[in-house]
């Protein structure tokens, strides 16, 4: 076997790994795969070994011993436990200053606590967020690696060549220390969720409320893309609107998906770390309860016969699409807001020095949640004075303030409606709380105390207090 040069390795020749070693060998760097199933690892080379220097390791021993040190081997399996049986196997045959890439979905506890295993073992460890699906990964990526920086520097040059670029930039750069690589995509997979949620709520209300058919959607979708809505998202949305079916060509694809929405849990981990650390993500929790609520398909058919509600119509000629934009618009921003907030909160929680405009920079090209407002976030963190929240970012303020009139009244129709709208409304009511001076919290507190004798504060005089209330 030539092993000439070659110093990377993938594991794991399911879709995504399979993209990814293309991408890599496409980019001039030889690598040799491996598949547990090695009828895959035989049918990979076989099919693309004429996109570069490839070569097929029938086994993990075959593997480590085609790879010149140190070793780079990426692990392309399912997140939890096939994670770590991947890792028992290989550790025992690698040496001092080899490196392990995890270029899954993980959990960000367990990158850290592989990054520690294995360096007690004298090797290195890379927690790789990779975001933009089977097309982003053969095509480029966007790639948030955490881990030690010796270990990102070592493959630093693969891992830019093969990501996405934008300006002429990889959308790829050193995160942090640890798992601080994998909890970065984690929140831009929770960010990801409140997105098309929100995408999700605007189509509703044009479809079902206002009664726009679907060519008429897409037709919209396809205007909002051209402006400050341009994303990922947008485009495809309106692809999928314009999209018949092929089993009936007088029917819209999209009709016949059933209306229930899985997910893999990088939502729901999000959610429950912004929970821990006392960040009020709200958009992105009620986007993965909206899941949950979808997944409750007989409940809701029942439930449509039984409970009582308005028609879901807005009234005849009432020009929404207007309103729903500027809804959709200030809601997004929301969404990101409280995203960074969480990356804020957990950079000071873990002692990672995350680079919040760095991070924005990362998801312009590449990710699913690619946008054009991603340079307003970059702008905002790279300004003089970084907002304590983005919304207080001049433009991200502006914006919202221009929106607001149409915002209330899209929230306010869809609730006299019977349109359920959660990501909306929670976006709006935590934008009129965090600009609120006072809360009604000073109840909660006093509640808390007479029931519980937990102490308040006063605004008046510094302390804690206990009081006998009457």
């Amino acid at each position: 076997m030539n092993t000439e040069g070659r110093h990377v390795g993938l594991t794991g020749l399911a879709t995504m790994g399979q993209n990814l070693a293309r991408n890599i060998a496409r980019n001039g760097f030889p690598i040799a795969v491996h598949n547990r199933t090695t009828e895959k690892t035989e049918r990979f080379v076989e099919n693309f070994a004429g996109e570069g220097d490839i070569v097929g390791a029938l086994s993990a021993k075959d593997l480590v011993v085609s790879l010149e040190r140190p070793r780079a081997i990426f692990i392309m399996v399912k997140a939890g436990q096939p994670v770590d049986d991947v890792i028992g196997e290989l550790a025992p045959m690698l040496d001092d200053g080899d490196l392990l890439i995890d270029g899954g979905n993980s959990l960000y506890l367990d990158s850290e606590r592989r990054a520690r295993e294995l360096q007690e073992q004298g090797l290195r460890f890379l927690g790789c967020g990779v975001s933009g699906g089977e097309e982003g990964a053969l095509h480029g990526p966007s790639i948030m690696p955490g881990g030690s920086r010796p270990a990102y520097e070592q493959v630093e040059d693969v891992l830019t060549a093969i990501a996405a670029k934008v300006d002429g930039k990889p959308c790829c750069s050193y995160v942090g220390d640890g798992g601080a690589g994998h909890y970065v995509k984690m929140v831009h997979n929770g960010i990801e969720y409140a997105d098309m949620q929100l995408i999700a709520e605007a189509y509703d209300l044009l479809h079902s409320g206002a009664g726009m058919n679907n060519d008429e959607l897409a037709a919209v979708f396809a205007e909002w893309n051209k402006g400050e809505l341009d994303s990922f998202l947008i485009d495809i949305t309106a692809r999928i609107l314009r999209t018949r079916d092929d089993q009936d060509p007088s029917a819209w694809l999209v009709d016949k998906v059933l209306d229930r929405a899985e997910q893999k849990g990088t939502g729901r981990w999000t959610a429950k770390s912004a929970l821990d650390l006392g960040v009020p993500a709200t958009v992105i929790t009620e986007a993965v309860f909206a899941r949950a609520i979808s997944s409750l398909k007989d409940q809701r058919v029942n439930a449509a016969r039984v409970l009582d509600g308005p028609d879901g119509r807005l009234p005849e000629g009432d020009d929404f699409v207007g309103a729903v934009h500027s809804a959709l618009l200030a809601s997004k921003i929301v969404a990101y807001a409280q995203g960074f907030e969480q990356l804020t909160a957990a950079a000071a929680e873990h002692e990672w020095n995350l680079d919040l405009g760095a991070i924005a920079a990362l998801w312009r090209g590449g990710c699913i949640i690619r946008a054009r407002f991603l340079e307003r976030i970059t702008e905002a963190y790279d300004a003089a004075t970084v907002p304590q929240n983005l919304m207080m970012a001049p433009y991200f303020a502006r914006t919202l303030g221009a929106q607001q009139d149409d915002w209330r009244r899209v929230v306010a129709t869809a609730a006299t409606s019977g349109i359920g709208a959660t990501a909306f409304s929670s976006a709006l009511a935590y934008y009129d709380s965090y600009r609120r001076e006072q809360l009604p919290a000073n109840l909660i507190q006093a509640q808390r105390d007479l029931f519980g004798a937990h102490t308040y504060e006063r605004n008046d005089r510094p302390g804690t207090f206990h009081s006998a209330w009457h």
